[in-house]
C-alpha cells in the first residue's frame, strides 16, 4: 500500500472513531431520556438531539471523506469491510439534507414522551398529529434515499443491508402457512395449559433477572440494568445497557425481557476488541441483532432443560408458587395464546405480530394509509389475525416505541431474526450435542462460547446473511425454525 494511501487509511479510520464516540454520546442521550430523565425536559431534550444530529450529519458528509475514500486502498479484510461501511454511510449520508436530519432528530425526541404520555391514558388522538409528522418527516427521508426507487425499502436498507420489502414478503410467505396451520392444532388440542397466576415482588424479580443477564453472558462491569416503559439495549463496546419493565403478576415478563436485551447486548460486548468504535465495532444488522437476542430467549431460555433450572431459582426465589414439576412449568413458559402484546407473545403468534405492522408501516409509508385510519386498520387487522379484538390503545397501536422514534422498516427484522436463530440453533445442537445438561445446570458458558466465537466477535466484518452462514455452516432459511416450533409445540400439545 503507498504511502499516500495509507494516510488516507488512516485518515479515515480517525475521523470514523470520532463520529462513533460522538454517536455514542447521542446514544446515550436516548438511553436517559427512557430511563432517568424527567418529564419535564422532553423539549429541551429534542433541542439536543438536534444538534447532535447537526454534528453527525456535517462529520458523516465530510467533503474529505470522497478524497480519502479514493485514495484509500486496505489490504486485509477488516480494512475492506470498514471502507465498504464507511463508503456507504457516505453516500447515504449524502442523500439526506442536514436539515431533514437534525428536524427528524428533533421530532422523534419529543415524540418519544409524548407516545408514552398517550400510551399511560390510552390516548390515541394525544399521540396522532406527532405521528402525523414523524411520518411525513420518515417519508421526505426515504425519498431523498430512494432516489426514485421504492421509499420503503430505502429505510428498510438501515436496518437491514441489502433488504427489500419483497424479501420479506418472500420471508413471511414462507413462515405464514404452517404458523397458521400450528396455531389451530394448538388451539384445537384437548391439553390446556393455565397461566401463571400469583403475585411476585419487582424487587425479587429483579434481583433473579440480574443473575439471568449473568447467566447468559452480560457483563455488568461493562453494563447496568434499569427499569423503561418499553425493554431496550443501548450502546456498544465497553457501555452496554439494558433495561426491562416489571409486573408483580407476571414475572415472565420482565425475565424473558432480560434474557431478550442481554442478547442483544452480549453480542455488542463480545465483538473483537480490535474493532472498537470503527464501522465494523457493532453488530451489523438489526437481523443479525434480533438472532442473538431471540436465540437466547427462546431457543435457550424456553428450553425444556433451562426452564427446569429456572423452575428451580423460581421456588428458591418465591417459594412455593403454585407449579410444582418441571414439566409443567415448562408447558406454561410456552404457553400458546392469542394475546395483544408482541413482546410478551409465545413464539407461533409473535411472528404474526409482526406481519401486521410490516404490512401497516408500508402502507403508511407508501401513502396508502393516512395516520387518521391507522388504529381502524390496525384493530380490524389484529381481530381478522389473532381472533380477538383490541380492548384499549395501549394493548394496539398504541403498544411499541418504534413508530414514535421514526424506526420505519425496524418492525421485519425481527422476524428476520427469527429465522436466523432457528438455524444458528440447529447448528449450536450440532455442535454441542449434550448442551441440554448444561442448561439444566443454568451453566451458558459453552453456548456463549460457540455464539461468541461463530458469530458475535465479527461485529460487522461480513454482511448480515454470510454473518449467519459462517456461524451455521448453511445458508439460512425458515426451514430450522418451522421445524423446531413444530417439534416443540407438538410435543407441549400432544399431536
Amino acid at each position: 500500500m503507498t504511502e499516500t494511501a495509507a494516510a488516507a487509511c488512516e485518515a479515515l479510520l480517525s475521523h470514523a472513531r470520532e463520529t462513533a464516540a460522538l454517536e455514542q454520546v447521542a446514544g446515550r442521550l436516548g438511553w436517559d431520556q427512557e430511563t432517568m430523565m424527567p418529564r419535564g425536559a422532553a423539549h429541551q431534550r429534542g433541542e439536543e438531539m438536534a444538534a447532535m444530529e447537526g454534528v453527525l450529519h456535517a462529520r458523516r458528509t465530510d467533503p474529505r471523506l470522497g478524497d480519502w475514500l479514493d485514495a484509500a486502498d486496505p489490504q486485509d479484510a477488516a480494512g475492506k469491510a470498514q471502507l465498504a461501511k464507511i463508503r456507504r454511510g457516505y453516500e447515504r449520508a449524502q442523500k439526506v439534507p442536514a436539515a431533514l436530519a437534525q428536524e427528524i432528530a428533533r421530532v422523534t425526541s419529543v415524540s418519544q414522551g409524548i407516545w408514552a404520555e398517550a400510551r399511560s391514558r390510552d390516548d390515541v388522538a394525544a399521540f396522532l398529529p406527532t405521528l402525523a409528522e414523524v411520518v411525513r418527516l420518515k417519508r421526505e427521508e426515504g425519498a431523498a434515499l430512494a432516489a426514485g426507487g421504492d421509499l420503503y425499502d430505502a429505510l428498510l436498507d438501515d436496518y437491514e443491508p441489502g433488504m427489500t420489502g419483497a424479501g420479506i414478503e418472500g420471508m413471511f410467505a414462507a413462515l405464514r402457512p404452517r404458523l397458521v396451520s400450528l396455531r389451530e392444532k394448538i388451539l384445537g388440542s384437548s391439553r390446556v395449559v393455565a397461566p401463571l397466576e400469583g403475585l411476585f415482588t419487582a424487587e425479587t424479580q429483579l434481583r433473579l433477572s440480574r443473575r439471568l443477564a449473568a447467566v447468559f453472558g452480560y457483563d455488568f462491569e461493562r453494563g447496568r440494568m434499569d427499569l423503561a416503559v418499553h425493554p431496550f439495549c443501548s450502546g456498544s463496546g465497553q457501555d452496554v445497557r439494558i433495561t426491562t419493565r416489571v409486573t408483580e403478576s407476571d414475572p415472565f415478563n420482565c425475565f424473558y425481557s432480560v434474557i431478550h436485551e442481554t442478547g442483544h447486548a452480549a453480542y455488542e460486548q463480545g465483538v473483537d476488541p480490535d474493532y472498537l468504535l470503527t464501522p465494523i465495532g457493532g453488530g451489523v444488522s438489526m437481523g443479525v441483532h434480533e438472532s442473538q437476542s431471540r436465540i437466547c430467549e427462546n431457543q435457550l431460555g424456553r428450553s425444556r432443560a433451562f426452564t427446569a433450572w429456572l423452575h428451580g431459582q423460581m421456588r428458591e426465589s418465591f417459594g412455593e408458587f403454585g407449579i410444582a414439576e418441571a414439566e409443567h412449568f415448562y408447558a406454561t413458559v410456552n404457553r400458546v395464546a392469542p394475546g395483544y402484546i408482541r413482546t410478551e407473545a409465545d413464539e407461533v403468534h409473535y411472528n404474526l405480530h409482526i406481519m401486521l405492522r410490516f404490512d401497516l408501516e408500508r402502507a403508511l409509508m407508501r401513502g396508502d394509509l393516512a395516520v387518521g385510519d391507522l388504529e381502524a386498520a390496525w384493530n380490524d387487522r389484529f381481530a381478522a389475525d389473532f381472533g380477538v379484538k383490541v380492548d384499549r390503545p395501549s394493548n394496539g397501536v398504541l403498544q411499541d416505541v418504534h413508530w414514535s422514534i421514526g424506526l420505519f422498516g425496524y418492525f421485519p427484522t425481527y422476524s428476520l431474526g427469527n429465522l436466523y436463530a432457528g438455524c444458528l440453533h440447529q447448528a449450536l445442537r450440532r455442535d454441542l450435542p449434550d448442551l441440554d445438561q448444561d442448561l439444566q445446570a443454568g451453566d451458558l458458558n459453552r453456548a456463549n462460547d460457540w455464539l461468541r466465537d461463530g458469530l458475535r466477535r465479527h461485529g460487522g466484518l461480513y454482511a448480515p446473511a454470510e454473518t449467519i452462514e459462517r456461524a451455521c455452516g448453511f445458508a439460512p432459511s425458515a426451514e430450522p425454525l418451522l421445524s423446531y416450533l413444530e417439534n416443540k409445540y407438538g410435543g407441549i400439545y400432544g399431536f
